[in-house]
């Protein structure tokens, strides 16, 4: 796995050119741009990912000779890793973190504006919220009585209040919060950041995902597309599995030694490498060639670090392994920092199934409080062991919900306003961004599209999303495609 923290790629711009001298590859001849070179290579950092690989194996590099690697930024990063912490179905913001004391006044009236005008179904008059909000922390930021557990950490968050989207189905919904399009198939941006960024472990992957939906957009959600495969997030069971019986798939041999497998690897490598050194640049088998090897450099250290049974009974405790209605989702929380932990750049944790059409609060109670006692237990974790301020802990799912009722006991989905939360990771502490309307139904102040979600996650991690670029297919792709502007306010003053 290809390591150097380069993410200056696919650009016109000569390094001498930028602001920053750590800023990433180097052409040495003049004649060869950026875009060109890697125009020529088509794979971009792929090529140099399987160039040092086969300069650590003793052979010959793949690739013009001409280029260097120079790790560094495009600016100085305060995340160096990432927890998505993902609720599958959307949760009601204003049932959440979102607190509208208009909504509760209003409530059985109809809603004093227009409707949008797509909707996924037919809603009537406003809804009341029936769980209290309540004023935590220093910051006295608003929670309901959802996340009670969750609420005594509002000092460590920024709460975003105005993100919005453009689908209104649960599909094209996931889409666009993973990869940025809601209409194509396009890398995740796990799978940017992992070619961004690589790992900081060469024995795991950049990316993994934890009890991700296979539906809903499926592998989309967490794959690599036209990025090099290994890029694609290593999935750790699928949505709603017991921890208890998820795995990494094909983990362990049990049929031959490491040695065994050492000797018929390097069989296969070797064959590999006499095939590009006929055909030249080979992007399926480079690909392959970096997939084999971090297969096989797994085995070594990915089963120590899945092993929960290492931790402590107080550990145990503090992500709720020890309550029956917690240990799930305590066990996905803890296995995430035991990962990040270990080097894995980006790592998911998805829960599901938070789509109440109808029976909201017994559902909504039920699916909180499942997740509230794991991801406060998180969130003090990482605090306790010093890595919350490096450590970028986001809260959210697809889109938001309607504050208008479905039924009698239900909301719709609603894509034009919803809340997301970050900790740590050199986000502002007990601060609120952006605004939905005295009803939620629309971000209206400070609005926040998904790409500048996307933008500013990647600036947290020192990378401009400007400039991570992949070229494929006779033009150069973003996470952002042609969009996308950094949110500053929601940094520490020092990150601006």
């Amino acid at each position: 796995m290809w390591t150097s923290n380069r993410s200056d790629i696919g650009t016109d711009q000569h390094l001498s050119d930028l602001s920053d001298p750590q800023a990433a590859c180097r052409c040495s001849s003049a004649e060869h741009s950026r875009r060109s070179f890697l125009g020529t290579c088509r794979i971009g950092l792929g090529s140099l990912a399987l160039a040092t690989l086969l300069h650590e194996s003793g052979s010959k590099a793949a690739g013009p000779s001409h280029t260097e690697t120079n790790g560094g930024l495009h600016f100085a990063a305060r995340a160096k890793r990432v927890i998505f912490l993902f609720m599958h179905g959307a949760p009601s913001h204003v049932d959440t973190f979102d607190y509208k004391p208009l909504l509760i006044r209003d409530n059985g009236k109809p809603l004093p504006f227009d409707k949008p005008r797509v909707q996924f179904a037919q809603t009537g008059n406003l809804l009341r919220s029936p769980w209290t909000f309540r004023q935590y922390g220093q910051s006295g930021r608003w929670v309901s009585d959802l996340f009670p557990e969750v609420a005594q950490h509002v000092d460590e968050m920024t709460f975003v209040h105005s993100l919005h989207g453009s689908n209104e189905a649960h599909g094209g919904a996931l889409l666009k919060i993973h990869t940025g399009s809601d209409t194509f198939v396009r890398p995740s941006m796990g799978a940017w950041i992992g070619y961004g960024l690589g790992t900081e472990n060469q024995n795991l992957p950049s990316f993994v995902t934890i009890n991700p939906t296979l539906g809903h957009g499926g592998v989309q959600n967490f794959g690599s597309a036209f990025l090099p495969a290994q890029f694609q997030a290593t999935r750790i069971g699928k949505s709603r599995t017991k921890m208890m019986e998820a795995s990494i798939t094909n983990l362990v041999n049990s049929h031959s030694t490491h040695q065994r497998q050492r000797e018929e690897l390097d069989l296969s490598q070797t064959l590999n490498r006499l095939k590009l050194e006929q055909v030249g640049i080979d992007a399926q088998l480079q690909s392959r060639v970096e997939s084999l090897e971090l297969a096989y450099r797994m085995q070594m250290e990915a089963p120590d670090v899945v092993d929960l049974s290492r931790e402590t009974l107080d550990t145990y405790r503090l992500y709720g392994i020890d309550q029956p209605h917690t240990e799930n989702f305590g066990r996905e929380c803890l296995l995430a920092r035991r990962l990040c932990e270990a080097g894995v750049r980006f790592v998911q944790v998805s829960h599901a199934y938070w789509d109440q059409h109808s029976e909201l609060k017994e559902k909504h109670s039920e699916l909180a409080a499942e997740v509230d006692r794991p991801i406060a237990g998180l969130l003090q974790d990482l605090k306790n062991r010093g890595v919350l301020d490096d450590t970028l802990v986001i809260w959210g799912a697809e889109f938001g919900r309607t504050p208008t009722a479905q039924g009698t006991n239900g909301r719709d989905h609603n894509p034009h306003a919803f809340t997301y939360w970050m900790a740590g990771g050199g986000v502002r502490r007990g601060f609120s961004y952006g605004e939905s309307d005295d009803y939620g139904f629309y971000a209206a102040q400070n609005k926040v599209h998904m790409h500048d979600f996307h933008a500013t996650l990647l600036h947290l991690l020192g990378i401009d999303h400007e400039r991570l670029i992949y070229s494929y297919g006779g033009r150069d792709f973003r996470l952002t495609d042609v969009h996308g502007h950094v949110v500053h306010e929601i940094m520490e003053p020092r990150d601006i």
